[in-house]
């Protein structure tokens, strides 16, 4: 009987948590104004997967580093 109450349970949890995400998923969609513009990234597809845990992002392949060129002198300096 006690397993049996467990496993009713642990399915009343998944549906509910279930809901939760397609309820959030919903509603975020309410909040996409109508002249909303694509990023960059966004443009560019999808990004392929190459690693274990999904897609590797490359920020700096879509944002500046502002501190790059200082990043640059402190590697020179260190003989990297």
């Amino acid at each position: 009987m006690s397993n049996t109450l467990i496993y009713i349970a642990i399915v009343v949890a998944v549906a509910a948590m279930a809901g939760a995400i397609t309820y959030g998923t919903e509603n975020q969609k309410n909040y996409i104004p109508e002249d909303a513009v694509l990023s960059q990234a966004a443009e560019q597809g999808l990004l392929p997967k190459t690693g274990v845990l999904g897609a590797d992002l490359n920020k700096e392949k879509w944002h500046e580093d502002p501190f790059g060129d200082l990043a640059q002198k402190v590697r020179e300096q260190n003989g990297r």
